[in-house]
């Protein structure tokens, strides 16, 4: 009995032993790049999530980066990742989407984004879909539409705030953004809803990088849960439109795809419900909060603060009538204003990274990127270069000035790059511009408590940013 105790005990030390070693020396047709695998099942997850009170990349990666060079590998939450800070590497990756890579991401996002799920059509769903918003929040439905409807709605909001006595800047945006941007979506088909729809999706936001453990009363089951509750509104929205037979068409963007769906096979109610879903998440949470830097960054470098007022001031002394309402040309003669936007938006990297999946073996500077393995192209590490950004960490909207648009496209992507960048790139732009038109013409703002910046590995505010907002002439 005792030797074939000793046998099993040895069987399963020569099996933990070799599954550890499979671990830490994954298969590969060629050379990994360097790095390290971590702990068996937990990777380095929790070397990642160590904060960090900076602006600057997540230390988990600058060390690494240090240590391995602009490439290397590690395992996160389970899943082998290749870390890729090279602005070459990353702008090829980019344009390879559909041939050596595809779109990929954590859990929780492929989750509540459907990510996990293969379509054999799965290029033409993605052309369709950023069809859709570019002819909702484009270029020409800006220019010709929502540019009046934008600043109104700034106008009416920062009234609102005006008269009480402190606002959380994040959560008070982030209505605003997600209330002007469903009215696109789903006009005021879920005015009853409104409310609980906004809290859930700010509840998701908050919770995205939670560990993924499925377990009652973790962060990841309440987003799962959020999620869900907020599907279940929005399928009863899409029954419900869809039902009406004598429905008035309102041009948003649920009408557009349910008159698709007479010559579209794959939008069903179920995938109709989860677009709608997935355009009103991505329409507030990344403005939100790059408006709420924006007022951190602003009141901390007041020399900034007094030329963007000049440029505006300059554009109402302009007007025939100073209360009218910005026009396109207005908008694109904004030259500091966009300036502090991309200053804005290079520092404000929320995410270390952008994620894609390996559709093949990819081979890169004498290494080889195994098929089906994740790779993080750091664009927060690009955007803190030195070598392009001289002193990256400071706020210096004057920089872009000298920039050249080549040196620009590899080594700046707050919204992707290639056929998946980000379809409301313009919109966010406008949205952040006619912002600051209608913030520092007519009002301006004193800090109450917050504006401290944390990575955890998102970039935040640690304690939030509240401020009393004030018109001028007080």
């Amino acid at each position: 009995m005792l030797t074939f105790q000793l046998c099993v005990v040895a069987l399963l030390v020569i099996c933990i032993t070799h599954w550890i070693y499979r671990w830490r020396n994954p298969k590969c047709n060629g050379i990994l790049p360097p790095g390290s695998m971590g702990i068996p099942l937990i990777g380095e997850t929790l070397q990642l999530l160590v904060p960090s009170n900076s602006f600057d990349i997540p230390p988990f990666l600058k060390t690494r980066l240090q240590r391995y060079g602009p490439i290397f590998r590690t395992n996160v939450a389970g899943r082998a990742v290749v870390v890729s800070a090279d602005p070459e590497f990353n702008h090829f990756i980019f344009q390879q989407h559909g041939r050596l890579v595809e779109s990929w991401y954590l859990d929780l996002f492929a989750k509540l984004f459907k990510q996990g799920e293969n379509r054999p059509d799965g290029a033409y769903v993605h052309k369709y879909v950023r069809n859709l918003a570019l002819s909702h929040f484009g270029v020409e439905s800006l220019k010709g539409k929502l540019l009046p409807l934008l600043e109104a709605t700034v106008r009416e909001t920062f009234s609102a705030w005006s008269n009480q006595e402190s606002i959380e800047v994040k959560d008070a945006v982030s209505a605003m953004a997600f209330n002007f941007a469903t009215r696109e979506i789903y006009s005021s088909d879920a005015e009853n809803f409104s409310q609980s729809l906004r809290d859930m999706f700010i509840s998701l936001a908050r919770g995205l990088m939670s560990f993924p453990i499925n377990i009652p009363g973790t962060t990841y089951n309440k987003c799962l849960k959020y999620h869900q509750a907020a599907l279940d509104i929005l399928s009863v929205l899409v029954k419900a439109r869809r039902a009406s037979p004598d429905r008035m068409l309102k041009g948003d963007v649920l009408d557009h795809v349910l008159e698709d769906m007479k010559s579209e096979k794959f939008l069903t109610e179920d995938f109709i419900a989860q677009l709608m879903f997935g355009l009103s998440f991505v329409s507030f949470d990344s403005i939100s909060w790059a408006a709420t830097l924006l007022i951190k960054l602003l009141g901390d470098n007041p020399l900034v603060l007094e030329e963007l007022t000049a440029e505006h001031d300059a554009i109402l002394k302009k007007r025939e009538h100073p209360n009218s309402s910005i026009t396109w040309e207005e908008y694109k003669s904004m030259t500091f204003t966009l300036q502090v936007i991309n200053e804005t938006l290079r520092l404000g990297s929320i995410t270390p990274g952008l994620l894609r999946r390996a559709r093949k073996d990819i081979q890169v500077n004498g290494y080889t990127i195994p098929k089906g393995w994740a790779i993080m192209l750091v664009s927060s590490a690009v955007q803190m270069n030195p070598d392009i950004y001289k002193d990256p960490l400071a706020f210096n909207p004057w920089r872009w000035k000298d920039l050249e648009p080549s040196v620009v496209s590899k080594n700046y992507m707050p919204f992707g790059s290639g056929i998946k960048q980000c379809a409301g790139s313009e919109y966010s732009k406008l949205f952040l511009a006619t912002f600051i038109h209608v913030l520092v013409t007519k009002y301006r703002w004193i800090k109450l408590r917050g504006g401290d910046v944390t990575r955890i590995p998102l970039l935040r505010l640690k304690n939030g940013l509240c401020i009393k907002i004030l018109e001028k002439n007080n």
